[in-house]
């Protein structure tokens, strides 16, 4: 019977624990802005939203005429998939991804080079 309370008191005390230590990290990561990326995908992206990014003519032209805006491009970088077998992340100096997402309503794929110092957005098909 006492090993039976004991374990009930140590139960009690882990929820209570994971409770507060779950609303303690939620807060501090929606204050800090921290994000935790364990996969591929999600390194890679927080890594180029983090670099300058620039665009080719062919993108700057889809601005000018306005059937892409800069927000679906941001877009891309926080909720695009990278398809890893189209991409080419062994070239140098750049890294070449294709990544995948749903803007506007219509499947587009944007190919960009992942410098050392800056993300160059080369082309965007729908």
């Amino acid at each position: 019977m006492a090993f039976l309370k004991r374990l009930g008191f140590y139960l009690f005390g882990l929820s209570i624990g994971i409770v507060f230590l779950t609303f303690f990290f939620k807060k501090k990561s929606q204050e800090t802005g921290t994000e935790f990326c364990y996969f591929p995908n999600c390194r890679v992206l927080k890594d180029m939203r983090s670099k300058p990014v620039s665009f080719s003519e062919s993108t700057n032209e889809m601005l000018r005429s306005q059937q892409l805006d800069s927000a679906d491009i941001r877009y891309f970088f926080k909720a695009g998939n990278i398809d890893f077998g189209k991409s080419d992340t062994q070239s140098k100096p750049c890294k070449t991804y294709l990544i995948e997402a749903e803007i506007k309503g219509k499947e587009a794929t944007l190919q960009a080079r992942n410098c050392n110092s800056k993300v160059l957005v080369e082309k965007v098909t729908f």
